[in-house]
C-alpha cells in the first residue's frame, strides 16, 4: 500500500499532518506544536478526494480551529507503507 503525506500550518501557528491512501482518503490525522514540544491526533477528512484538487480538512487540536486547506493531486510524494501496516490493513 501506498501513502502520502500533507502538512500545512494552522492559524495558532500548530503544523497540521495528514497520511492519506491512494484513493486520498486521510489515514491519520495529527498536529504538533513546537512551541510546547507537544504532538496530538488532529482528526481529518478529504474533500473531494476524487477531484485532481481537493481539500482536507482539520481540527486542531491546540486551539480548536477548524481548518481547511486545498491539494493539488500532482504535488503528492507517494510512499511505501511499512510492511506491518499494509499487513494491518488486508486482516
Amino acid at each position: 500500500m501506498k501513502y502520502a503525506q500533507i502538512s500545512s500550518a494552522c492559524e495558532c501557528q500548530a503544523k497540521l499532518f495528514a497520511d492519506l491512501d491512494e484513493k486520498r482518503f486521510v489515514l491519520r490525522g495529527w498536529a504538533k506544536d513546537m512551541r510546547r514540544k507537544q504532538e496530538q491526533n488532529a482528526p481529518a477528512h478529504s474533500i473531494h478526494a476524487d477531484s485532481q484538487q481537493f481539500q482536507v480538512a482539520w481540527l486542531c487540536p491546540f486551539c480548536n480551529r477548524n481548518t481547511l486547506r486545498s491539494f493539488d493531486a500532482t504535488g503528492l510524494a507517494w510512499r511505501e507503507a511499512p510492511a506491518a501496516a499494509a499487513e494491518a490493513q488486508t486482516d
